[in-house]
């Protein structure tokens, strides 16, 4: 098993993070996305969005974090990442998909260099859209697990879920944008438990970025507006 990965993607985080609850050896292939390792021929042919994670586990080739959560799970169960209640199921699903299909993709990297570069809306008001909608994504968070009755140390009962390993890479980094946990008690005591976690922590630890040196940056001006 060989994943293709970027030490601050929080996409690639929930995938290592899921590779470690399960205990699957794999090799690590670390892009430098500022770099412009991503735009690479040989990585495009991988995924043609040229972003990460990829995960490669035999014959399947596999793209976007969820689908590859959700492929772990089904192909190797133990431990679950989903519990057996069907309701309970899609409210797991629809706690990670706040972050995964609404707040993350409004500030990845290419949205943020679109704002700056085409919108010219500058780094002040920029800062402001990523904490507005950082701030509603915790919101909604916290409010969920304040009223969910089966949220026990994690989302949802006394073991990580999908729900778990989608959120902690978000809510993990709230600190950079300005944005606080104060007065989210229910998400703040759930970000202390996961933080404490071996996977969680393994799945977090990954080398820091590297020195573009004397690299060429044309090519990540080029691409950057693709960057996630």
């Amino acid at each position: 098993m060989k994943l293709y990965t970027y030490y601050r993607s929080q996409a690639s985080f929930r995938v290592r993070i899921a590779l470690n609850l399960k205990g699957l050896a794999h090799d690590d292939t670390f892009l430098h996305l500022e770099r412009g390792d991503q735009f690479a021929p040989e990585y495009k042919r991988l995924n043609p969005q040229m972003v990460v994670p990829t995960l490669i586990d035999g014959d399947a080739k596999l793209f976007q974090s969820l689908a590859i959560l959700e492929y772990l799970d089904e192909t190797y169960p133990e431990p679950p990442l989903l519990p057996r209640d069907s309701a309970a199921r899609a409210w797991v699903r629809g706690l990670a998909l706040i972050n995964i299909a609404d707040s993350h993709p409004l500030i990845v990297p290419r949205i943020r260099h679109y704002l700056l570069d085409e919108l010219q809306l500058g780094q002040d008001k920029m800062l402001g859209w990523i904490r507005y909608w950082l701030g509603a994504g915790l919101a909604a968070m916290e409010t969920l697990l304040a009223e969910h009755k089966e949220s026990g140390a994690f989302c949802h009962g006394e073991r990580p879920t999908i729900a778990d390993i989608a959120l902690w890479p978000w809510v993990r980094g709230y600190g950079w944008s300005g944005v606080t946990l104060d007065g989210l008690d229910h998400l703040k005591r759930w970000h202390d438990v996961v933080a404490e976690r071996p996977a969680v922590k393994r799945g977090m630890a990954v080398p820091p970025a590297v020195d573009l040196g004397d690299r060429t940056r044309q090519t990540v001006e080029a691409g950057r507006k693709f960057l996630v």
